[in-house]
């Protein structure tokens, strides 16, 4: 079986703005409230290779994986996907940024399949990644809003 979801959020910013902050990996632990650490194990151009570290769960699992994201300022997309994949049979994930007349929309789309022995199914799964992806999103279009605001008060005569 196989997952997909499709998740966007449209942000109140300058898309430089947007698209610096969202792909600033080493800053996702304070853009992201589910991430404790962001770990750059290998930067080459426009390649990153991190380790994301959770908050530990409510029985005290920290998880972590290490992912690897390729930024594409031309097309103002990422790719990504999941090097140590966990309980995923795979992971890939499509950021991309459009140009909208009242901001930036930042659109996620995953596509993924559950390992047979995982603790959730790939529909369980995918509920648990809408539901976190809306909580996140609505974080990220907050904080980016917000020093936005604050750039362009600096800005004021």
């Amino acid at each position: 079986m196989a997952a997909h979801t499709d998740n966007a959020v449209l942000i109140g910013a300058p898309m430089e703005l947007v698209w610096e902050m969202t792909n600033d990996v080493a800053a996702w632990p304070s853009l992201f409230s589910e991430y404790a650490s962001a770990e750059i194990l290998e930067q080459t151009g426009d390649t990153v290779r991190f380790r994301l570290t959770m908050h530990p769960d409510p029985v005290g699992n920290a998880w972590s994986w290490v992912s690897e994201r390729i930024v594409c300022p031309r097309t103002r997309t990422v790719r990504a996907h999941r090097i140590e994949t966990g309980w995923f049979e795979y992971m890939q994930i499509l950021w991309s940024y459009r140009q909208a007349p009242d901001g930036v929309e930042l659109r996620w789309i995953q596509d993924f399949a559950m390992k047979p022995d995982a603790p959730l199914d790939d529909a369980e799964m995918t509920a648990r990644i809408n539901t976190n992806t809306a909580l996140q999103q609505a974080r990220i279009k907050r904080l980016v809003e917000t020093r936005a605001a604050e750039l362009v008060g600096r800005q004021a005569p």
